[in-house]
């Protein structure tokens, strides 16, 4: 896990892009909405969930193979992490809380966004793989 030590401002940088669109995601679909936990630990839960899965993206991003373009290799693979973890994740969440199927199909539309962003900068920031 080195890699996330030395690609640290790259994930955080990243990281801040996805709360950025968190909280322009906030006004925009769910019309400034507040409830629930206070802000504070509302955006320290949002920090460390979009650091950890920008961590993952990182690391898949320095992992993959060089098959297609580097641009082919960072979207495609911001997206089957999203399709893999993030859809089912939230899916199987929705359905057990018997919440509605548009909510989870805007958070699923969201964290696709938040993904594919991350994986962008990433990619233009630059990744440093492990050493050898």
């Amino acid at each position: 896990m080195i890699y996330i030590v030395l690609n640290g401002g790259a994930i955080l940088a990243a990281t801040m892009v996805g709360l950025l669109l968190g909280m322009i995601w906030q006004v925009l679909v769910d019309r400034g909405r507040t409830g629930g936990p206070g802000v504070a630990g509302t955006l320290l839960l949002a920090f460390v969930a979009e650091a950890w899965l920008c961590a993952i993206l990182a690391g898949a991003l320095i992992l993959a193979p060089p098959k297609g373009s580097v641009w082919t290799m960072t979207i495609g693979s911001a997206f089957v992490i999203w399709l893999g973890f993030v859809v089912p994740s939230l899916a199987a969440s929705y359905r057990m809380r018997s919440l509605p199927v548009r909510s989870a199909l805007v958070d699923c539309v969201y964290w696709l966004v938040v993904m594919l962003a991350q994986a962008v900068v990433l990619r233009l920031i630059g990744l440093v793989p492990p050493p050898v």
